[in-house]
């Protein structure tokens, strides 16, 4: 979990660490107990989940809801959001009418989900849909001009852009003239003007939900939740109008979907807080069930034999659905998580695993260099990254900003320099209290950018050579700011400590209803104060395994992801038997049918005196 911007007036230190391993300070979550006790008796549950619910902001109120997400209570009426009422009127009008429908997705997860799901609705309901992914090194980000005429040409008469087009002014224009209807689906942040398009259904259009009034959480979706409110709003129209129950239509129930929802919602890192949890919570229940093909495939590929939760999402499922749009085939993706044919999808399966062995090894290389790079400029502390270069691969920018990100805990920008024509294409990611989507936004508005956009945790660019220095000044400007204005302190939040013999598979399940567990909704994260280290080694490439030892005998398998050549590794590996306070979260250990517990290591600290 990224580190959390310390508030005016910073919680009780924990543990007396001001400064960890890590370069962190640990705080406690829960500010009055009391409230943690409340919600145990009520509910009669454990009074660690109690606390773990209170330090969430659970109310008494809505506990039993907190615990048991449902659609019921969270998904709103879709056509309250601007513009979904002309969205469903011209979709309407074209699957009625017979007229060509295309899609034009975002080659992220995101962008993949969507294009599946809306893919399959219309699919199901008489329509096939040409899908169209543009590829990240010759198109970019967003619509383009030449694909919206080609797809025009070729007999589309309505395009739906998912996950993209809200800062495409000229494609659009140019689609418009030419007499192509287009519908923008997107979450990213709007500017003051919008493109022209038939409908823009977006939550962040600056004309859309007030944050304050925000009761559904609409502003927190990703693109493929706006996609399945718009399935739910079209579905309905479709139902009113008698669509189905002609010619043998059969009205189709949009829920079956909601494991697309879940791994795109898990993916693009929106808060797992409100709709989003209840979309994800089930969605997950229907992932479980494997009547996705693709899915399915992607699973058996990456030897995931269980029950799948967001982390399986977000870290395994997800990282390969990506990798065909980082460094292979754009439309692989969204082509997998749409098709039901189990031998064609256990072949994209495979391709796209391929892919993202690729991918790991050309992000190492990169990471290394970029690590060298801010390190040879001089990083200043608590002040952002900017680092860039030419050669690198354009696809893994965003995992290298979210890599020194979690190294540097302020927010970072990559950007690879096309060694051709100089064109620089970056990605950045955020921390907490830090707009990174409105800092490029506000680039763009000075002239910096070709184009830009995103939202506060993460944003992609374009930037021509020319400008790359003053864009570097005008990023660094800014984000320093807000991180002063944020008064950020980078910290890590703890739900409380536990010796090694209290972390049963029990506990790990009582925790595990307070899931699904993202950004807003952050997995329980306890101390195991004064541990030793009995043993540990190496294991992979640069990960440390270990074994701890607490003081009434308890034993503990521990593991931090990532560590070998960080201040973290090398206390783990060179304690020498001496006491250290370690911080990490719970995950069960399942390996060769065992019901165990680990604990996933995220920090560590020395204890003095």
């Amino acid at each position: 979990m990224p580190s959390t911007p310390a508030r005016s007036s910073p919680r009780a230190c924990f543990l007396d660490v001001e400064r960890s391993a890590a370069g962190r300070r640990w705080e406690e979550r829960l500010a009055d107990p009391r409230l943690g006790l409340a919600l145990a008796q009520r509910l009669d549950i454990p009074e660690v989940v109690g606390r773990v619910m209170a330090a969430r902001g659970v109310g008494l109120d809505d506990a039993a809801a907190y615990l048991e997400p449902t659609l019921r209570e969270a998904l709103p009426d879709p056509l309250c959001l601007k513009d979904m009422d002309a969205a469903v009127a011209r979709l309407l009008r074209a699957v009625r009418g017979g007229e060509a429908i295309a899609i034009f997705g975002d080659y992220d997860v995101d962008g993949a989900t969507s294009s599946a799901l809306l893919q399959r609705f219309l699919r199901a309901v008489g329509v096939e849909p040409k899908v169209y992914i543009p590829d990240r090194i010759a198109e970019g980000y967003g619509p383009n001009q030449r694909a919206l005429l080609e797809l025009h040409r070729q007999g589309a008469a309505v395009v739906v852009t998912v996950d993209c087009g809200i800062a495409s002014f000229a494609p659009l224009a140019a689609a418009a003239e030419a007499g192509l209807d287009v519908v923008v689906l997107d979450h990213h942040t709007a500017q003051p003007t919008l493109p022209k398009a038939v409908a823009i259904v977006n939550p962040n259009r600056l004309d859309e939900v007030d944050p304050k009034d925000d009761r559904h959480g609409l502003r927190r979706l990703a693109a493929v939740g706006v996609t399945f409110l718009l399935a739910v709003a079209l579905n309905r129209a479709l139902r009113e109008a008698g669509w189905y129950g002609r010619d043998g239509r059969v009205e189709p129930d949009v829920r079956q979907w909601l494991d697309l929802v879940a791994l795109g919602t898990v993916c693009d890192v929106v808060p797992l807080t409100g709709l989003n949890r209840a979309l994800v919570s089930q969605g997950l229940k229907i992932m479980a069930a494997r009547g996705n093909a693709g899915l399915v495939a992607l699973a058996d590929v990456a030897r995931l034999d269980e029950r799948p939760d967001a982390y399986h999402a977000g870290y395994i499922l997800g990282p390969r659905v990506n990798a065909g749009g980082r460094v292979g085939e754009a439309p692989l993706g969204a082509r997998l998580l749409a098709t039901d044919d189990a031998g064609e999808a256990a072949d994209m399966a495979r391709r796209l695993d391929e892919y993202n062995s690729e991918r790991r090894l050309i992000e190492a290389q990169v990471l290394e260099e970029a690590i060298r790079r801010v390190e040879d400029a001089g990083a200043v502390p608590g002040r952002p990254v900017f680092v860039a270069a030419e050669g690198w691969h354009p696809g893994v920018v965003g995992i290298i900003a979210s890599r020194l990100r979690e190294r540097y805990a302020v927010p970072a920008m990559v950007i690879a320099i096309d060694t051709g024509t100089g064109e620089g294409r970056g990605s950045g990611r955020s921390v907490p209290g830090v707009d990174l989507g409105a800092a490029v936004i506000a680039a763009q508005q000075e002239g910096l950018l070709v184009n830009g956009g995103g939202h506060p945790m993460a944003a992609g660019l374009t930037v021509r050579p020319e400008r790359l220095a003053d864009l570097r000044v005008f990023l660094d400007a800014r984000l320093s700011a807000a991180l002063d204005a944020a008064d950020y302190r980078p910290a890590l939040g703890l739900d409380g400590a536990l010796q090694p013999d209290a972390a049963t598979p029990d506990l790990v399940r009582q925790l595990d209803r307070c899931g699904p567990f993202g950004t807003g909704n952050a997995q329980p994260r306890f101390a195991v104060p004064a541990v030793r280290i009995v043993h540990a080694d190496v294991v992979g490439e640069n990960h440390v395994r270990c074994t701890l030892a607490g003081s009434s005998g308890g034993r503990l398998k521990g593991i931090a992801f990532r560590a070998l050549d960080s201040d973290l590794g090398k206390l783990l590996l060179q304690s020498g038997g001496r006491p250290v306070h370690l911080v990490g979260k719970l995950r069960p250990d399942r390996w060769k049918g065992r019901d165990g517990v680990q604990l996933i290591i995220e920090d560590a600290a020395a204890i003095t005196g």
